[in-house]
């Protein structure tokens, strides 16, 4: 990721900022007045003196501002905090960003992002953020898109952040991608935004076409409506248009009507798949149109699938792809992942659960033919894939709405990145084979498999081990300074503790009845995330703090444990 500059700040009621350019440089800065009766401005200095200022009048909400720096070399962005407020400046060269990155040259305390050098998850480079959007390959490489608003680290107005990597693992933060109405900007209400969606490469010209959630909360009649956007650069969104600005009548839904997800069908048609909830329960929606640029006529097919388990309201965030053959090929299974909003497993108190069904899609219906949780952890959460050549890649928000709420602060990631396939039978989600990359250093092989507390260096770990037959009981005990942490092996199944002494009940974090024998585990500052079998059970859990795990203790039954092995890990 883009190291944030670090400038020469003047401690004074006129705060000035240094930075060094190369010509042509582009800027991007929020500010907001502190005075009804006089503007706030930043103006842009250098040895020949004031050349330029950008400003604004709003009280309520920063304002984004663009100014181009045509001379390269040092200058000096100067703002009065008496009168004026800065939330955020980065600068980029529009003719590489893409390889170069942008540059922060400021942002606040309170919507900075954490200093956390070895950490090897996805951050946004300031603000809040949360469900992937838009996640592919573009001209060649992997870009991701997030809901994200810049100015705090709770929920608000939702524009899209940008990212492009790779390898899926270390990514170059880029310009904010996608914005809302002025009118949603103006003010920091909560009242909506450009939520969640997708996005697909154009079928003419090089570039991509944005499929998003338009959120007015209150709007009349409808709420959530969508909305289609293109960008040939890849840098920022054009002008959007409304494509669906009604829910299908006669369907008996809510006013739920988000994430839309793009998709080519068996049939070749491009297909829309979106989240609502009706008196029958959360639903998938299922869209389609003639159009092969699918930039218009999309028609309602149909309830693609209707949830009725664990007191669900709104389904949200669809994703629908092949899974072991090509789109086209009648015997090809496809897998249907979702968000349930708002559900709770009553024996385990685990909330918001995703769910992946796996079966077939004739373009029209799907049918079912076995199902499994996507995490047991459930802080894999608005889970977006898409086809990577022949391989599904995917990810997630590393958090959960159960502890998350827009009125305290919540810095969270991304999960490792995931492929997904079909193996005997079975699901499978492992971390993409990239993750072994982030290897730095043998930590132990020897004294984990043998029972000993091994200490850690850092809070960036991976820890395998394999039992000589599946199911065998353990313990994995992590210190962590503020939780009580392990993974547990047991007669109910395979199980992450996780106790934050808070007084509450924790819920029960298991895949029930799971009898695994390889295990795979990554440690994060904030986060677990298991894997065992290659996959075929996965729990990912977010920790609070960015305290580290400090050391780890394998208890287990003599000749238990086959082998053992712990890394250090950086990106």
């Amino acid at each position: 990721m883009n190291d944030t500059a670090s400038p020469v700040e003047i401690e004074s009621a006129i705060r000035t900022i240094q930075t060094d350019l190369p010509v042509n440089a582009t800027f991007h800065v929020w500010l907001k007045a502190k005075k009804d009766d006089e503007p706030g401005s930043v103006s842009f200095s250098n040895h020949n003196g004031k050349f330029g200022e950008v400003s604004s009048t709003n009280l309520d909400e920063y304002n984004f501002r663009i100014y181009q720096v045509f001379g390269g070399g040092r200058v000096e962005l100067s703002y009065d905090t008496v009168t004026t407020a800065v939330s955020v400046m980065y600068w980029f060269i529009a003719s590489d960003v893409l390889e170069t990155g942008i540059t922060v040259v400021h942002t606040k305390p309170d919507n900075a992002a954490p200093d956390l050098p070895e950490s090897y998850h996805f951050r946004p480079p300031f603000g809040w953020m949360n469900d992937p959007n838009g996640f592919g390959r573009f001209e060649g490489r992997p870009h991701l898109f997030y809901q994200h608003y810049s100015h705090g680290l709770r929920w608000n107005t939702m524009h899209w952040g940008h990212a492009v990597s790779s390898d899926y693992l270390r990514w170059r933060h880029l310009p904010i991608f996608l914005f809302p109405s002025e009118d949603l900007t103006t003010r920091p209400d909560k009242r909506g935004g450009a939520y969640s969606g997708s996005t697909i490469p154009l079928v003419e010209g090089t570039g991509i076409r944005v499929f998003f959630t338009e959120q007015v909360q209150d709007r009349v009649p409808e709420q959530q409506i969508q909305l289609t956007a293109t960008s040939s650069d890849l840098i920022m969104a054009g002008q959007a248009e409304v494509i669906l600005g009604n829910r299908p009548d006669g369907q008996g839904l809510t006013t739920d009507f988000r994430d839309p997800y793009v998709v080519r069908g068996p049939d070749g048609l491009w297909k829309m798949l979106l989240g609502s909830q009706s008196d029958g329960g959360g639903v998938i929606l299922l869209y389609e149109t003639q159009d092969p640029t699918a930039a218009s006529g999309w028609t309602y097919v149909g309830k693609l699938w209707v949830e009725t388990r664990y007191k669900t309201t709104a389904i949200e965030c669809p994703c629908l792809l092949p899974l072991d053959g090509p789109a086209n090929a009648r015997s090809t299974r496809w897998v249907l992942t979702y968000g349930l909003m708002h559900s709770e497993d009553a024996a385990t108190g685990r909330k918001n659960l995703t769910m992946a069904d796996v079966g077939w899609f004739d373009g029209k219906t799907f049918v079912k033919e076995f199902g499994q949780e996507l995490d047991f952890g459930t802080d894999n959460y608005a889970f977006q894939a898409f086809l990577d050549g022949d391989t599904i890649v995917g990810i997630g928000w590393l958090a959960n709405w159960a502890d998350a709420t827009p009125e305290i602060d919540f810095p969270t990631a991304m999960t490792l990145p995931r492929r997904m396939h079909f193996s005997h039978g079975a699901l499978l989600t492992p971390p993409i084979g990239a993750a072994e990359s982030l290897r730095h250093r043998i930590l132990d092989r020897t004294r984990l498999a043998a029972g000993e507390r091994v200490e850690f260096s850092t809070g960036a770990v991976e820890l395998l081990f394999e039992l000589t037959k599946p199911g065998l009981p353990f313990e994995l005990e992590l210190d962590h300074p503020s939780a009580k942490l392990g993974v547990v092996c047991d007669d109910t199944g395979l199980w992450i503790r996780h106790e934050d002494g808070r007084g509450s009940p924790s819920p029960r974090y298991i895949s029930e009845g799971a009898r695994p024998f390889r295990l795979r585990i990554f440690l994060d500052y904030g986060s677990i995330e298991v894997f065992a079998d290659h996959g075929r059970y996965v729990g990912t859990k977010r920790i609070e703090s960015f305290e580290p795990v400090r050391a780890a203790h394998l208890k287990s039954i003599d000749g238990a444990v086959a082998h053992a092995t712990i890394w250090a890990l950086k990106q």
